[in-house]
């Protein structure tokens, strides 16, 4: 390869990496986490890195922070002394659109999609490298900032999708049926987007796995079935959402 190409793949590398510092400056985590040296490792590492973090050592301390510290993202233990922290994911994704990664001593691969069915974005399993949490978190940020940069492209051509009774819009990441607006979770309405947005093709499990979850994500392809499920429930959409038998899934057209 040419001095010329590699000083441009260089000079890109830095863009996109000082791009990710801007990015990760004006983040704010808030840590829900009963152990206080692992609440205090998260805080130091994460603000070595740029973020503003808060911690919290309880779930009812941590929805207060919600509204007070207004977080960009939620690190939150599966474990906590006044609940589960199960329960505070599906209170999160049900009032609060921000992303949310789970901490677990949980190994067990049945507990990890329960977490990801209830709303979360993805986990990390105790003990565990502060290294692979902002790694984590990092690619968190990058699907997040591709998914704005998709509706910032579209939204001057397309306020809104109708298809039948339904309809979206994606800037105000709003559903509605009949005109009645639908309780999705973040990752519901991620699903419903992608397939929208690619009516008609059919995608396969691990294909929709890694346009919503991420090409990284070590979790099952029963969430994909799950998350479908609740979909179609929510919208009563089963003839719209169709399942292509032994491949997956498609949005008729």
């Amino acid at each position: 390869m040419s001095d010329i190409a590699d000083s441009k793949i260089d000079i890109f590398n830095l863009i996109m990496k000082q791009g990710m510092n801007e990015i990760m400056d004006k983040m704010k985590i808030l840590i829900i986490e009963d152990d206080e040296a692992i609440a205090d490792l998260l805080s130091y590492g994460l603000t070595q890195e740029g973020f503003q973090t808060c911690t919290e050592s309880n779930g009812a301390l941590g929805m207060k922070q919600l509204d007070q510290f207004k977080p960009d993202l939620l690190l939150l233990d599966w474990m906590l002394p006044d609940c589960s922290g199960l329960d505070i994911c599906k209170k999160v994704t049900q009032r609060y659109n921000i992303p949310i990664l789970m901490i677990t001593a949980k190994s067990d691969i049945t507990d990890k999609v329960l977490g990801l069915e209830f709303g979360a974005d993805d986990y990390i399993t105790k003990p565990f490298d502060l290294r692979e949490v902002i790694a984590r978190i990092r690619t968190i940020l990058r699907r997040l900032e591709q998914a704005n940069h998709v509706n910032d492209r579209g939204s001057s051509n397309e306020d809104h999708i109708q298809l039948k009774n339904i309809v979206m819009i994606p800037d105000e990441r709003i559903v509605k049926k009949d005109g009645i607006i639908v309780d999705l979770t973040p990752k519901e309405f991620d699903l419903l987007k992608t397939l929208i947005d690619h009516r008609g093709k059919i995608f396969t499990r691990s294909e929709l796995l890694e346009f919503v979850w991420g090409y990284d994500f070590a979790g099952d392809t029963r969430t994909v079935d799950t998350h479908i499920q609740r979909l179609r429930k929510k919208l009563d959409a089963s003839d719209l959402i169709k399942t292509v038998f032994g491949i997956g899934y498609k949005f008729e057209k």
